[in-house]
């Protein structure tokens, strides 16, 4: 799978190219912030028109994901849909995302943007305990054994922007697994202070790789 095997406390975690994350002793598939129908939502709030494929770019990634893996559980961890109204998925997108969800356990984070989408069935939770892990929305300063999304982090390489995974010993927060999904920079204060000392930054794409967190230098 191209991936990137790391430790975050007992749990022995692999980051995906997609941007998803594997726990393979659980058989567990976590996504962060899908946020599907934000060309439905820009249209609709602003008038401004992106190509409406996202969703099905979205539940492609995702579909395949969960055949690679044979994954058991899968945890959605928040802004699943851009807002409320978005969470109205078409039928045929509706089906698909119930046949992603059959016979497997299925558990939705609250995010910022949406409550999880409460039509679809599955588990509803604020946060989630497994294991060792704690799963949330936003990550909480002082927290261990942490897996958070919320705020999108990428990188620039070579003048590009790549999604990233930030890891430290402490905690992980994951990219924007959707497609129409922006972010912020991995050396922006808001991830620096997060983040401990000696944090990577594993990129998104072809392979996982990592890299050190990059960070902002201070001047005199």
């Amino acid at each position: 799978m191209n991936g990137y095997e790391f430790n975050l406390g007992q749990a022995v975690l692999t980051a995906l190219p997609s941007g998803a994350l594997w726990w393979p002793s659980e058989r567990c598939l976590t996504v962060s912030d899908l946020h599907l129908g934000r060309s439905e939502r820009y249209a609709r709030r602003a008038g401004a028109l992106l190509p409406p494929y996202e969703v099905e770019e979205t539940l492609t990634r995702l579909d395949a994901d969960i055949a690679a893996t044979e994954a058991r559980v899968v945890v959605c961890l928040g802004d699943t849909f851009d807002d409320l109204q978005a969470a109205d998925l078409g039928e045929a997108q509706a089906l698909w995302l119930a046949r992603l969800m059959a016979g497997r356990r299925w558990v939705w984070i609250e995010g910022n943007h949406d409550p999880g989408p409460v039509g679809l069935g599955g588990e509803h939770r604020a946060e989630l305990s497994f294991g060792p892990l704690i799963f949330r929305h936003i990550a909480v300063a002082g927290a261990s054994g942490e897996v958070s999304g919320h705020y999108h982090p990428k990188a620039r390489i070579a003048g590009q922007a790549r999604r990233c995974f930030l890891a430290d010993p402490r905690r992980l927060i994951m990219p924007a697994y959707g497609t129409y999904t922006g972010g912020i920079y991995c050396d922006d204060p808001a991830l620096s202070e997060l983040m401990q000392p000696g944090a990577v930054a594993i990129l998104t794409g072809q392979t996982a790789r990592p890299m050190p967190m990059p960070r902002r230098k201070e001047t005199a």
